[in-house]
């Protein structure tokens, strides 16, 4: 039995607003940035992540640890080829570093890594 409905995540990044739209336009949800310091995205199903502001924000240095990721957002595509074309369309950065095959390591706006991956 589950104890939660479903898990929503919360990204540090200094402009919540902004990462917001960037994910939200990525994944094709609704975006509520009303809130300077907190914004949400949520799919039609109820998944949501949010974003917080930290004035202090230091983007992770992948692959490096020297500031750890912590955690990252691996993003199912179709054809990596046409989605990453869309996500730097949308701001996001490729990694230098692209360590397989079967996924691409981007940077979102704030430096967070994410990788586009197919099955």
């Amino acid at each position: 039995m589950a104890i939660a409905r479903y898990p929503s995540f919360v990204l540090d990044c200094p402009d919540p607003g902004a990462l917001a739209r960037f994910y939200g336009a990525m994944l094709d949800w609704k975006v509520d940035d009303s809130d300077p310091d907190w914004a949400e995205i949520r799919a039609e199903n109820g998944n949501c992540i949010n974003f917080q502001r930290v004035n202090s924000f230091a983007a992770p240095t992948w692959p490096s640890q020297d500031k750890p990721q912590q955690m990252h957002v691996d993003v199912i595509v179709d054809d990596l080829d046409t989605a990453e074309a869309a996500v730097v369309g949308l701001g996001a950065v490729k990694h230098d570093h692209q360590p397989g095959t079967t996924f691409r390591v981007f940077l979102d706006p704030a430096g967070h890594p994410f990788c586009l991956c197919v099955n």
